[in-house]
């Protein structure tokens, strides 16, 4: 199975599925005013309503009719946001993951496993925080 992240965004995240079998699917959650849905091929497998809503859902591809078998996935999802970027209109939630047994099919944000990696260096914990890059390694400044 693997996964491509098609759109985040505030109140939107759209992933496409590839089976093992070659079938593909669209993976949609949804942010309303007072719940949040999960959908499959347009059709809701899942939803969370009220303040303290659901960030993690479960998911079942390629089950048989009597409910045996399938790959499992686990859609996370972060919906956070920056509070110094409410202004800007591209603003979307700080992460996403959708992960098997054996381990992430598609991660983003937040939830991206390398984004818990410590940096090697001052130099990496500049460029992850505050985005600041000195330019080629090989030649100093």
């Amino acid at each position: 199975m693997h996964a491509e992240l098609v759109r985040v965004s505030l109140h939107q995240v759209d992933i496409k599925v590839v089976t093992d079998d070659d079938e593909m699917h669209v993976l949609q959650w949804r942010r309303n005013l007072l719940w949040d849905e999960v959908l499959l091929n347009g059709k809701r497998q899942a939803h969370s309503g009220g303040f303290a809503r659901e960030k993690v859902y479960g998911l079942v591809f390629g089950k048989t009719p009597d409910g045996s078998g399938g790959t499992k996935v686990m859609l996370i999802l972060d919906p956070s946001t920056s509070y110094g970027n409410w202004g800007n209109p591209n603003q979307q939630i700080s992460g996403v993951r959708l992960e098997t047994a054996e381990g992430p099919v598609v991660a983003y944000g937040t939830l991206d496993p390398k984004n818990l990696e410590k940096p090697a260096t001052f130099s990496d914990w500049m460029k992850k925080t505050m985005g600041m890059d000195w330019g080629d390694e090989r030649r100093p400044n």
